[in-house]
């Protein structure tokens, strides 16, 4: 049996505490798990996880080891996204991972489970697997219900497209109050391809949760059992010494990019991939790694905001496992899981159970890649582009004018007073890493409103701000590195200059004359002062290309 961490850092004062907790002479002996939960009454992402972990905690005592459950940060898009533009929403990340750290590393847990809902948390989760690399497995949590409205399905995406639409003189499609009650209708993270669920299936393309996880209906007697059977395995993986760096080599990185690739996932997923390689030491560019898997993957199926397949379609055709399995073939089916299988082994017996919903290759939805990396004069490092389904409803070369904004809500007024022409390329920039700080939810709001104007098809977009997982409007460039508050090319853009987008070479390219830049680059600004938590991550926020992690 391995050594346990928690019994090589026992001493008298440390078993003082855990008999007052109710802790008994032989479970000092046993493995000491960690039961991470991010619940909160705050957000209906978390409002369930209680209950999860009740779960988890029996089934860990069940395999003999000892679970204490700790608490961590709970970041939820539409509830700690409204203040400070957004900020608070990506460098929340980070604060899970930090939490962690601070609790199960201090004490000396032996392994951990971690209960994984909306968007931050689970490349928060992953990061910290890496970084403490003792044996951890993720329980994922689960997407909402939502609801109907006459014949028609009604989610958290039609509400808030129709909610930016308001603005532009459109009606909400169908009464506000009865969207708003009925857009969310239980526990768990927002319905549809947006990031949550893109993660939750990256969680399982990577193997740190048990197969036929992802995506899973919240509080279902499937996600509980996967809770229970989590729990049990954990134990498992501390006497075996399965760790998180036996799991998270290059292949299971190439696995987890080619997943997001086949489901048009979410652009989020690229930089949380490359944060949490980082925090797990493994040497993958995962920029280079996406425009290589993208020049094989084509999409293989189409939920919302991509088609019109629901997520509940989507999890009933097999899930994240039944992409996995139509692209054995281009995979490495040989990566070690946590389940002390291989993934082949893990597949072997699984069948596609709805092979129109979840395509083969022979047979996809389009060509790939549905995700592509660029780079050019105005974007030296690397920029994002979501192309989705490419069936021809959205350009994929456009050149034409720039029209350069500092806010969002300058880049709204215009819009709105139809000052935005066809042909031109608006800009949002000061929205990155150090610019928002933490790129916050400005780019996302413009890119509705495009939309909601009616402009997208004959309009480009372009920040250096991120996306949410829902955006896929038009031709969009996000995440530009570097970003303006940096020194970055998109900081030295006039209104007027030129700008070429041309998907097919991988480019995007500012077409002015190096010194006409040079005599520019005075008027460089910094980033704004942020204060607070929201200063210490301006101040320590590494680029784009570690993922955006706080450590250097």
């Amino acid at each position: 049996m391995v050594q346990l961490r928690s019994l090589a850092a026992d001493s008298p004062s440390r078993r003082s505490h855990w008999y007052a907790l109710g802790l008994s002479e032989e479970d000092m002996l046993k493995p000491k798990i960690a039961v991470v939960n991010s619940s909160s009454e705050l957000a209906v992402c978390y409002a369930h996880l209680d209950g999860i972990a009740k779960i988890v905690k029996e089934a860990v005592r069940a395999a003999g080891g000892v679970p204490f459950e700790v608490r961590t940060t709970a970041p939820s898009d539409f509830i700690t996204g409204a203040g400070k533009q957004g900020s608070y929403i990506l460098s929340a990340r980070d604060l899970v991972t930090n939490d962690i750290e601070a609790q199960v590393e201090a004490a000396m847990l032996d392994g951990m489970v971690c209960l994984t809902s909306c968007d931050k948390t689970p490349p928060g989760h992953m990061m910290a697997a890496g970084r403490l690399n003792i044996p951890t497995i993720l329980v994922i949590g689960g997407y909402q219900a939502s609801g109907m409205i006459g014949n028609e399905h009604v989610d958290l995406e039609d509400l808030w497209s129709g909610s930016i639409a308001t603005r532009f003189g459109k009606p909400f499609p169908h009464d506000e109050q009865e969207m708003i009650r009925q857009a969310v209708r239980g526990p768990g993270v927002c319905a549809g391809m947006a990031t949550a669920n893109t993660m939750h299936c990256v969680v399982e393309a990577l193997g740190l949760s048990l197969p036929g996880s992802a995506p899973v209906r919240a509080n279902s007697e499937k996600m509980q059992d996967a809770a229970r059977r989590s729990g049990a395995r954990i134990v498992e993986m501390v006497n075996e010494g399965l760790t998180p760096r036996q799991i998270l080599t290059p292949a299971a990185f190439r696995n987890a990019v080619a997943t997001v690739l086949a489901v048009s996932g979410s652009i989020n997923a690229i930089k949380h991939l490359q944060a949490v390689a980082v925090e797990a030491q493994v040497d993958v560019d995962i920029f280079a790694m996406w425009d290589e898997v993208g020049r094989k993957v084509p999409v293989l199926s189409a939920v919302r905001p991509n088609g019109e397949v629901r997520i509940e379609e989507f999890e009933d055709a097999g899930g994240a496992a039944a992409i996995l399995k139509q692209l054995a073939p281009l995979i490495d089916t040989g990566a070690l899981t946590c389940t002390g299988r291989t993934l082949a082994e893990n597949l072997e017996a699984f069948e596609v159970i709805g092979p129109e919903i979840i395509r083969p290759l022979d047979r996809p939805i389009s060509e790939g890649p549905s995700i592509a990396i660029l780079k050019g004069s105005l974007a030296p490092e690397s920029a994002v582009v979501k192309l989705g389904i490419r069936d021809g409803a959205r350009p994929e070369y456009f050149e034409g004018p720039a029209r350069v904004f500092d806010s969002t809500a300058l880049a709204l007024d215009a819009i709105e007073n139809k000052e935005i022409n066809a042909g031109d390329v608006l800009i949002l920039r000061g929205q990155g890493l150090k610019g928002g700080p933490a790129m916050g939810g400005g780019g996302s709001i413009v890119l509705f409103a495009i939309d909601a104007a009616g402009i997208a098809r004959d309009t480009a977009f372009i920040t250096d701000g991120q996306l949410s997982g829902l955006c896929l409007k038009g031709l969009t460039v996000a995440e530009v590195a570097p970003e303006a508050a940096v020194g970055g090319p998109i900081g030295l853009v006039h209104d007027g200059d030129r700008i070429r987008i041309d998907v097919a070479t991988r480019s995007i390219d500012l077409l002015v004359d190096a010194a006409t830049l040079a005599a520019r680059a005075a008027e460089a600004k910094g980033p704004k002062k942020a204060e607070g938590y929201l200063g210490i991550y301006q101040r320590d926020v590494q680029p784009m290309s570690t993922g955006a992690v706080l450590i250097d």
